[in-house]
C-alpha cells in the first residue's frame, strides 16, 4: 500500500457523515458496546454467590460458568476481527449486538448449570463480534493520530470503567432483584446501540480481503480453547492426561493455524504484523498485564463479600478506585507518551501496578479499607497508562485495512490473559485454600462443601451450631486470605517482569504525530 493511497482525503460518507460531531457521536455508540462486554465480564463475580445457591453448580461447573465466556471470546476474536474486515465492521457489530441482547435473556432465565454454561458460551460468540469491530471502526473514523489517541483513550477508559462499574451495577441489582437481572440490563443498552448505530456508524471494510477461511477459524478456536483448558485443568488438578492431551491438541492446532496463514493469499491473520517489534511488544505486555490483574480482581470481589462480609453493592463500590484511576490516566496517556516516550509511560504504568499488587500481600482478614483502596487506585492509574498506549501502538503499526485483524490480536491477548490469570492464579488461591483443616465436629459432607469454595464454607457454617460454624468460617477465611497473598505475590512479580520487558521491546517506539504522519 503506497503512502499516497493511505493519505487520500476521506469523503464525508467514510468518516460518518456529520463531520466532527458525527465522529464523536459514533464513538459514543462504540463505547456503549465496549461498556457492555466489560460489564458482562465482571458482573458475574458478584452474582456468583446467589447464582450458586439457586442453580447449585459443582465447583467445576462454577468455574466453567465463569470462564467459558472468556474462552469462547478468546478463541473467536481473531476470526471475527477478520470477518469484520471482510463483510463490513458495522454489519458485524450490529448483528453481534442483536445476538448479545437475545442471548442475555436466555442467560438470565437459565434453570440448570448446563444451560447456564451454554448460554454464557453463546454470549461469548456474540461478544467476540463486538470488541474488534469497535477498535477497527475507531481506526477508520478518526484519521488524525492525535484525535485517534484521544478516542482510544476514551475507548480504553470505558472498558476499564465498565469492568469496575460491573460490580457496582451488579451489587445494586442483586440487592433488589434476583441474579438474572445482571444479564437483563444488557437488553436496553443493546437496543439503543443498534438503533443509533444504524444511523451514525460508517461502514468500513478491507476492499481486497479475499474469502473467509473456515479451516483457519476452526484451527484458531481449537488451538486457543485447547491451550487455555489445559492450563486451567493442570492448575486445578495438577498434570493429568486430560490436560496433557488438550495442551498437545491446542498447540498442534495453533501451529497449523500459523503455518496455514503464511500460505493463504488472504490470511485470517497476517502473521507479518508480528515482525513489527512495537506491535509484538504491545501485545505481549497486554497479555501479561491482564493476566496479573484479572485473576486478582476476580478474587478480590469474593474477599470483600465473603471474608469481610460486605454487601454486594458495598463490595462493588469498594473496587471503584481502580476505574477512576484508569479513566484519569487513559485520557492523558497519549499526550504523555508523545511528551516523554512510549516505553516510559507503558513500563512506568506496569511497574506501578506491580508495586500495588505487591502491597496486597499484606492484606489481612480485618484490614481497613484505605490500604485496599489505595492499592486499587494505583492499579487503575497504571492500567490506564499502559493499556491506552499499547492499543494506540497496535493500531498505528498496521495499515487501515487490517485494523480489524490487528485489534482482534490485542483483544485476544486481553481475553487469553484473563482466562489464564483466573485459571493459574485461581488455582493458587484454591490450592492454598483447600489446605485448611475443618473442626473435628463438622460432618463430612459439610466439610467437603466447605473445602470446595469459600461460598460453600459460608453456607456450611450456617448449618452448624454457632461456635463450630464460627471456627470453621474463621479457618476457611484465613486460608482464602493466605491464597490471596500468594496470588498477589505472583501477580506482582509477573507485572514487574513485564515492565522490564516492555522497556526493552518498546524502545524507540513513537505514536504518530499529526494528520500527515505516515507509518
Amino acid at each position: 500500500m503506497t503512502a499516497t493511497e493511505q493519505l487520500k482525503p476521506r469523503t464525508g460518507a467514510e468518516t460518518g457523515g456529520g463531520g466532527s460531531r458525527g465522529r464523536w457521536l459514533a464513538l459514543a455508540v462504540l463505547v456503549l458496546a465496549v461498556l457492555l462486554v466489560a460489564v458482562d465480564a465482571t458482573v458475574l463475580g458478584l452474582a456468583t454467590p446467589s447464582l450458586s445457591e439457586d442453580l447449585e453448580p459443582s465447583g467445576t461447573q462454577l468455574l466453567w460458568i465463569g470462564d467459558i465466556y472468556s474462552f469462547v471470546i478468546a478463541g473467536l476474536l481473531v476470526s471475527m476481527g477478520s470477518l469484520g474486515d471482510r463483510i463490513g465492521r458495522k454489519k458485524l457489530l450490529l448483528t453481534g449486538a442483536t445476538a448479545f441482547g437475545a442471548v442475555s435473556v436466555l442467560t438470565a432465565y437459565a434453570t440448570t448449570p448446563e444451560m447456564m454454561i451454554v448460554a454464557r458460551a453463546l454470549l461469548g460468540v456474540a461478544g467476540a463480534t463486538l470488541m474488534p469491530s469497535t477498535l477497527a471502526l475507531i481506526r477508520n473514523i478518526f484519521t488524525d493520530p492525535r484525535e485517534r489517541s484521544l478516542a482510544i483513550g476514551i475507548w480504553g477508559a470505558t472498558a476499564s470503567a465498565g469492568a469496575a462499574v460491573g460490580p457496582v451495577v451488579g451489587g445494586a441489582l442483586l440487592q433488589h432483584f434476583y441474579w438474572g437481572s445482571v444479564f437483563l440490563i444488557n437488553l436496553p443498552v443493546m437496543i439503543v446501540l443498534v438503533l443509533v448505530g444504524i444511523k451514525l456508524l460508517p461502514e468500513s471494510k478491507n476492499p481486497v480481503a479475499g474469502p473467509w477461511d473456515l479451516l483457519s477459524v476452526a484451527l484458531s478456536l481449537v488451538g486457543v480453547i485447547g491451550v487455555v483448558y489445559a492450563v486451567k485443568e493442570a492448575a486445578t488438578h495438577g498434570p493429568t492426561w486430560d490436560a496433557g492431551l488438550a495442551a498437545v491438541l491446542g498447540a498442534a492446532a495453533l501451529y497449523a493455524f500459523v503455518r496455514r496463514q503464511f500460505t493463504l493469499p488472504a490470511p485470517l491473520l497476517d502473521m507479518r504484523l508480528f515482525k513489527d517489534r512495537g506491535f509484538s511488544g504491545a501485545v505481549v505486555s497486554d497479555l501479561l498485564t491482564v493476566f496479573g490483574l484479572s485473576g486478582l480482581l476476580f478474587f478480590l470481589s469474593q474477599f470483600l463479600q465473603l471474608v469481610q462480609g460486605r454487601e454486594p453493592l458495598e463490595a462493588g463500590l469498594a473496587e471503584l478506585p481502580a476505574a477512576i484511576g484508569a479513566v484519569v490516566t487513559g485520557l492523558v496517556a497519549g499526550q504523555w507518551a508523545r511528551r516523554f516516550s512510549v516505553r516510559s509511560v507503558v513500563a512506568g504504568g506496569l511497574g506501578a501496578i506491580g508495586l500495588a499488587l505487591g502491597v496486597l500481600t499484606l492484606v489481612r482478614q480485618d484490614s481497613g479499607y484505605p490500604l485496599l483502596g489505595a492499592s486499587l487506585l494505583i492499579v487503575g492509574l497504571g492500567a490506564g497508562f499502559s493499556f491506552t498506549v499499547t492499543a494506540d501502538v497496535i493500531l498505528s503499526s498496521v495499515p487501515k485495512e487490517q485494523a480489524g485483524a490487528a485489534s482482534a490480536v490485542s483483544e485476544t491477548a486481553y481475553e487469553l490473559g484473563a482466562a489464564l490469570g483466573i485459571a493459574l492464579l485461581g488455582s493458587i488461591v484454591t490450592g492454598v485454600y483447600q489446605g485448611f483443616t475443618a473442626p473435628a465436629a463438622v460432618p463430612a459432607p459439610l466439610a467437603e462443601a466447605a473445602h470446595e469454595s469459600l461460598g460453600g464454607a459460608v453456607e456450611a457454617a450456617g448449618a452448624l451450631d454457632p461456635q463450630t460454624g464460627h471456627t470453621l468460617l474463621d479457618s476457611a477465611r484465613q486460608a482464602f486470605v493466605d491464597g490471596l497473598h500468594y496470588a498477589s505475590g505472583v501477580s506482582a512479580l509477573v507485572l514487574l517482569g513485564t515492565a522490564v520487558a516492555a522497556w526493552f521491546l518498546l524502545k524507540g517506539q513513537k505514536l504518530q504525530e499529526g494528520a500527515s504522519a505516515h507509518h
